[in-house]
C-alpha cells in the first residue's frame, strides 16, 4: 500500500470514529437526570411519522422574570417514549405527579421533541384536588 493510501485510510478511520463519538454523545449519552414535580398542563400524542407523547408540566413555586415585579410559573416540557408511563401520566393528569427524566443533548424523531425524556413516575397524589369557589359579592 502506498503512503497516500495509508494516509487516506487513517484519515477515514479517524473521521468515522470522530463522527461515531459525536453521534453517541449528541443522541445517546445521558447528560443529566432528575425529578420534577407539578401538575400536568397538557399531555398528548403527536407527530406525523413518529407518534410520541409530548407534555408540559406546571411546577409549583414561582420564578421571577427579567422584569421586576413580573411573576410567571415554571414550565417543564417533556417527551415520553414508553406506553406504560404515558398511561400512568394520563391517569394522574388531574393530580400532582413526580416524574423522573433523563436529558439528552439532542433529540431524535422517534424519541420526541424534547431533550427531556420521562422514563418513570415516582408518585402521584391519589386524592383528586378539590377546587373551592371564591364567593362573589355584588354590591
Amino acid at each position: 500500500m502506498s503512503t497516500t493510501g495509508k494516509v487516506i485510510t487513517w484519515t477515514s478511520v479517524i473521521v468515522v470514529l470522530a463522527l461515531a463519538g459525536f453521534i453517541f454523545f449528541k443522541f445517546c449519552f445521558v447528560y443529566s437526570e432528575g425529578v420534577n414535580e407539578g401538575d400536568i398542563n397538557y399531555f398528548q400524542k403527536e407527530g406525523f411519522l413518529f407518534k410520541t407523547y409530548e407534555g408540559k408540566m406546571i411546577q409549583t413555586g414561582l420564578k421571577s422574570s427579567k422584569n421586576q415585579g413580573a411573576i410567571q410559573s415554571n414550565e417543564f416540557k417533556f417527551s415520553v417514549v414508553d406506553e406504560r408511563v404515558a398511561r400512568k401520566i394520563e391517569e394522574g393528569s388531574n393530580t400532582g405527579v413526580k416524574l423522573h427524566w433523563k436529558r439528552y443533548l439532542g433529540t431524535l424523531p422517534w424519541r420526541g421533541n424534547s431533550q427531556f425524556i420521562v422514563d418513570s413516575i415516582y408518585s402521584t397524589n391519589s386524592a383528586a384536588r378539590v377546587v373551592t369557589p371564591i364567593p362573589v359579592t355584588v354590591e
